[in-house]
């Protein structure tokens, strides 16, 4: 177990529920989550599973019914409305914002940077996004994926020790989402916390130290994304063609299958060595599989 030193979130046997018109509701059920200062970490899960209520629970935006949080050392249901040193501290970038379209791109990191402390320079800000070309441009004239990176921009502002990115590439082209992966890896080298929620399994592959999947309110497992659900020790599939027939066997050792295979054969016809994907893992793991 991490010392609470090293830990830059700590929840212990978190819940909370809603009461529906069909009755009650438990959204998150008995959550415990450490994530480690300056790490990438995911959160996976379908809709409904619980993700955001646990986050803005982290966040300081919705009271639990039970359990302890700790982030950045403190207790945000406890801080009531004197949290603005806790604020300062932490960066949100949620999944859409529209409050500064009419405003420049400067006009609107420099208006943000007012609400801290202790801001970054807005020019450097906006240079570090990739946005120093779109500098004097209105909000409302920026592409989507120009957009996010105002909207990382925002939330990095304030010098975050902890950035929570909400759904960051929805909408995307592939192109425009690995730039912006090299974006979330150097804010993690400078040293913040990420956490991030996402739909897209090869986003949680590319970035994440670790990623937690939540269903029905509860942690199925935290893991790296190489050994979730013992994905790492997971038998490999070597398919291939003989004779004009589809052939295929699983093997532990794949390479020594595909050295038989070439012995016997030569050229070997439509040779595929696969195991299972992250998908594949997550989707079995929330009963969709």
């Amino acid at each position: 177990m991490q010392s609470s030193s090293e830990l830059a979130i700590d929840v212990r046997g978190l819940r909370k529920s809603y009461t529906t018109k069909a009755g009650t509701k438990v959204a998150v059920d008995g959550i415990d989550l450490q994530i480690k200062a300056g790490e990438i970490f995911a959160i996976l899960g379908p809709n409904g599973a619980g993700k955001t209520t646990t986050v803005e629970i982290l966040e300081g935006y919705r009271n639990r019914d039970a359990g302890e949080v700790s982030v950045l050392g403190q207790d945000p249901g406890e801080l009531g409305h004197d949290n603005r040193e806790w604020r300062n501290r932490i960066g949100i970038v949620l999944q859409s914002t529209n409050d500064v379209a009419d405003l420049t791109v400067y006009e609107s990191v420099s208006h943000f940077a007012k609400y801290y402390a202790t801001p970054k320079e807005p020019e450097s800000v906006i240079e570090s996004v990739g946005l120093t070309e779109k500098r004097d441009a209105k909000v409302l004239s920026l592409s989507g994926g120009q957009r996010r990176r105002l909207d990382v921009a925002l939330g990095i502002i304030g010098t975050p020790d902890i950035l929570f990115l909400d759904e960051p590439t929805t909408g995307f082209d592939p192109e425009a989402r690995r730039v912006f992966w090299d974006l979330i890896r150097s804010l993690r080298a400078s040293g913040t916390t990420i956490v991030l929620t996402t739909h897209y399994l090869d986003e949680a592959e590319a970035l994440a130290d670790r990623v937690a999947v939540i269903t029905d309110g509860r942690i199925v497992e935290v893991a790296t994304p190489q050994t979730l659900g013992g994905r790492h020790q997971a038998l490999a599939v070597v398919s291939w063609v003989e004779n004009g027939v589809p052939q295929r066997l699983e093997s532990a050792d794949p390479a020594a299958e595909v050295v038989k295979l070439s012995g016997r054969l030569g050229h070997v016809e439509e040779l595929l060595v696969t195991r299972p994907s992250l998908e594949d893992i997550y989707l079995s793991m929330i009963g969709q599989l």
